[in-house]
């Protein structure tokens, strides 16, 4: 999983490289954002929401009024609430009960960038995102890093839809909708494959 995302980045840079090369301009980005993440198994059963948040800077390379090219890093909170987890020691085993899984993230998603309406202010993107493990605890009970249990690397398909809107002649303020739908095994050592999913409500400002 982790050669296919190099190789999935690596042939977006190229993308990237080659796009430069016809560049309209550029735009620059920050943002913040409310998330609600789950995790899912293999016959679709999903956990319960967690809240977070995130923060984001970007980078929005234009080669046309419709087409562009963007690049993102966010801090991302994920995870999952009211999970349990059972620690095992020399003395026996201990299940704590209703506890939120908190993993947070770097992710970095390559997406294509679709700008419509009559002013080219709405749009759509999607691509590949690389999310790389910061760190992962629980919320109550247990003090102790879980990150040991967890895959380093998570991955899978980005996407959104948003709006920007003129506030100063250089200066947009946008309102957007951000996915990710995960691919990537969360845990390492697992009888079946969990993935990670999230949707965020994003505001920030383009320059």
């Amino acid at each position: 999983m982790k050669k296919l995302f190099t190789t999935l980045f690596a042939v977006m840079g190229l993308c990237t490289l080659a796009l430069a090369q016809q560049s309209k301009g550029v735009e620059f980005g920050i943002g913040i954002g409310y998330n609600g993440a789950t995790a899912t198994n293999s016959s679709n059963q999903s956990t319960n929401s967690k809240s977070g948040f995130n923060a984001a800077v970007s980078l929005d390379n234009y080669f046309s009024d419709r087409w562009s090219f963007k690049v993102k890093a966010i801090y991302d909170q994920k995870g999952w609430a009211n999970g349990f987890l059972t620690v095992n020691s020399g003395t026996g085993s201990t299940t704590f009960q209703s506890v939120d899984y908190s993993l947070n993230y770097i992710t970095v998603p390559l997406m294509a960038n679709w700008h419509f309406g009559k002013t080219r202010n709405w749009y759509l993107d999607f691509g590949p995102y690389a999310g790389f493990l910061l760190d992962a605890k629980v919320s109550a009970g247990y003090a102790g890093s879980l990150k040991s249990l967890f895959n380093t690397v998570d991955g899978g398909l980005a996407y959104g839809i948003g709006v920007k809107l003129p506030v100063a002649e250089k200066t947009k303020f946008y309102i957007e909708f951000d996915g990710q739908n995960g691919v990537a095994n969360l845990f390492k050592n697992s009888a079946e494959s969990i993935h990670g999913t999230r949707g965020s409500f994003n505001i920030g400002l383009n320059f």
